[in-house]
């Protein structure tokens, strides 16, 4: 058993209350490699973040329990080598059992969400509790995320044809008798970097699709339901053009990519939201640069040539969405 404050990580009750208070969302962004974390810690020291480090199920799978455990532990040692200590949560993103939660927490997780928003609704307020219960027995707290509405698209394991909204005369209930820490919940964003079918937006003159807006009347209807409690929203990257263009300019298919307008993400982010979850701009960022640069440099075979522009870009964005978006900036 490895408890997160050996590892210098904290839990989400601190920054979730001062982002509430400041009118700003906390950065989730997810990681699976060495590159990826190091661009999200030098773009939260740089502009002085709290940070959310996400790890999903497959990307646990991927990177292996331990070597995660130490990334982050070296993700904090990392922070104070730049020259600002920034707090640092790892949070597990989508955990679909109770099994999982609990091995991670073992593992030095310091936040876990449970996702039973699949599951009728009785049967994600038992699994839900049960992962708290556990969760909030430990010696150092660790915060559960729970999730109420369904978000469609696909991001690693997680996927669901269809959306289903939030309803929000569900969330006091959900709330009262899970005793989670803070509330996932649908109001139109989506996994992936395709989140709305073309027949679902209109288009610009050269063709790029603007998507249908969030539902900011069920957000607000959320927020009168359960006053000052924290609210995230999952599957909210922008999936920026330039991005897309690039990698298809150098061989990529990425038909109909469209992603969340920023400007309704800062809307988000200035109510109760104050948790945003960004995955797929971060792919599409790192994607972008390792296609131009090896169609560039054909000649090129040393993964350090790439990955590190990949690297570069990433932090760029990141540090982009903590100033411009999320507002988290200055708030460490």
């Amino acid at each position: 058993m490895t408890s997160y404050k050996e590892l210098g990580l904290v839990n989400s009750v601190e920054i979730f209350r001062k982002a509430m208070e400041g009118g700003y969302a906390i950065p989730a962004y997810n990681f699976n490699n060495m590159e990826q974390l190091q661009a999200i810690i030098q773009a939260c020291v740089e502009t002085k973040s709290p940070v959310i480090l996400q790890v999903s199920s497959g990307a646990r799978k991927y990177a292996n329990a331990t070597l995660l455990r130490y990334m982050a532990k070296g993700a904090v040692e990392y922070a104070k080598e730049l020259g600002y200590a920034i707090p640092i949560v790892l949070h597990l993103d989508h955990g679909d059992s109770f099994d999982l939660c609990v091995d991670c927490i073992k593992n030095g997780f310091s936040s876990v969400m449970i996702d039973g928003s699949h599951l009728p609704y009785d049967e994600n307020v038992a699994l839900t509790r049960k992962v708290v219960e556990y969760a909030h027995a430990q010696k150092d707290y660790v915060t559960v995320e729970g999730e109420l509405g369904v978000l469609a698209g696909i991001e690693d394991d997680v996927s669901a044809e269809k959306s289903h909204y939030t309803r929000p005369e569900e969330v006091e209930d959900f709330v009262k008798k899970t005793g989670v820490d803070s509330l996932a919940i649908s109001i139109g964003t989506s996994h992936g970097r395709a989140k709305f079918k073309p027949e679902q937006c209109t288009r610009t003159a050269d063709g790029v699709l603007i998507p249908p807006p969030l539902r900011f009347d069920i957000l607000e209807e959320v927020q009168k339901r359960i006053p000052g409690f924290p609210i995230v929203l999952h599957g909210s990257s922008s999936v920026p053009v330039e991005y897309v263009r690039i990698i298809e300019q150098y061989g990529g298919k990425l038909p109909d990519s469209v992603g969340i307008p920023e400007a309704q993400l800062r809307k988000a982010a200035r109510s109760a939201v104050c948790k945003i979850n960004i995955d797929s701009d971060g792919r599409l960022a790192m994607t972008a640069m390792v296609r131009k640069v090896l169609a560039e440099h054909p000649e090129e075979f040393d993964p350090r040539k790439y990955l590190g522009p990949a690297r570069d870009e990433l932090k760029k964005l990141y540090m982009h969405k903590n100033i411009e978006v999320l507002g988290s900036a200055n708030h460490a």
